[in-house]
């Protein structure tokens, strides 16, 4: 799978630094995000709980920072050469709002906590700003989408269900 291939490739590139470390900054990075925070944590042998503290901290450190200041970033980069990086994201934001925003904070939450491509907290962070959405409203949807994301990739990677179901037998 080409994610997995991602990660391991960034992992390898990170060689020498603790493992707590990589995870972090791969859950920090957009599109990876806490999903591939996880599933670095899964490589290097990290346990479970730790490893949700950190992805779920890391992917959501720039969350507010996206929020309160990618509309001036935007502006100030559509006079430079990279408007047309900007114009695709801006595009893409546009193409996911329409889910979105036709259940407001609900759909903004369902956003980021299915882990699909092209979902998460960095991208629902973009829609949320460019379609002006309260910082209060938009954090309470990405917080427990983030938590829900990570929920899901855990079971996936780490075999949560199967721990969890062994708790009740």
């Amino acid at each position: 799978m080409f994610l997995e291939g991602l990660i391991q490739s960034m992992i390898e590139a990170m060689a020498g630094i603790p493992k707590e470390l990589i995870i972090f900054i791969v859950s920090m990075c957009p599109i990876l995000e806490c999903r591939g925070g996880l599933i670095a944590a899964s490589f290097l042998g990290v346990d479970l709980l730790p490893a949700l503290g950190i992805c779920i901290i890391g992917n959501l450190l720039p969350i507010p920072f996206i929020l309160l200041f990618i509309e001036r970033i935007f502006a100030k980069l559509k006079n430079t050469r990279f408007v047309k990086l900007v114009d695709k994201l801006e595009a893409k934001a546009n193409e996911k709002a329409e889910v979105i925003m036709k259940h407001k904070v609900f759909g903004l939450f369902l956003f980021v906590g299915i882990p699909l491509p092209g979902t998460g907290a960095w991208t629902g962070a973009l829609v949320a700003a460019l379609f002006k959405f309260k910082f209060k409203d938009a954090m309470k949807s990405i917080i427990p989408g983030v938590l829900m994301a990570s929920i899901i990739i855990a079971s996936l990677f780490f075999g949560l269900i199967p721990a969890i179901v062994n708790l009740f037998v």
